[in-house]
């Protein structure tokens, strides 16, 4: 499975973020800045997660985004689905049914061992992401990286 360049920003973007100090915010722009990223994009990736409830917004001058959750409560697997989506990236098609090596109707009531192997792989990863949360990830960070982090935001 391959997914887009965004998730890699917004996990970043994310783990970035739980890293201020309560009641702080980022702007896109800051964040963009941080990683040496496109703005706008980024904006729309950030839009996203605002959208899932995984970020908030404020606009003015103290505006930007902020987890809009503690970080033990946001795994990653809610920061992937809320910009890539919860679809398994497998679609079975039923070809075994299909060309010269067609199976008789019979044969094919169970569901494909292809697809059963490959929604187990899905759920396997989906599990997986979802047994860590962004306050895992801090927890393996640097004990420098969080005071780093804010000083680089601001400068």
């Amino acid at each position: 499975m391959k997914l887009p360049v965004s998730t890699e920003w917004v996990l970043h973007c994310a783990t970035t973020l739980a890293q201020l100090e309560p009641g702080d915010s980022a702007s896109a722009a800051q964040l963009a800045a941080y990683y040496d990223l496109p703005g706008p994009y980024l904006t729309k990736q950030l839009k996203a997660l605002v959208n899932a409830g995984v970020l908030t917004a404020a606009t003015g001058p103290r505006g930007g985004f902020r987890l809009a959750h503690p970080a033990a409560e946001i795994t990653l697997l809610r920061i992937v689905e809320a910009v890539d989506g919860a679809a398994p990236p497998y679609e079975c098609r039923e070809i075994r049914q299909a060309g010269k090596g067609a199976l008789p109707a019979a044969d094919c009531r169970e569901t494909c061992v292809l697809a059963a192997k490959m929604a187990e792989a899905h759920q396997a990863w989906r599990s997986s992401l979802d047994a860590v949360s962004l306050a895992d990830i801090l927890g393996s960070l640097p004990a420098t990286a969080p005071a780093r982090t804010r000083s680089k935001l601001k400068g």
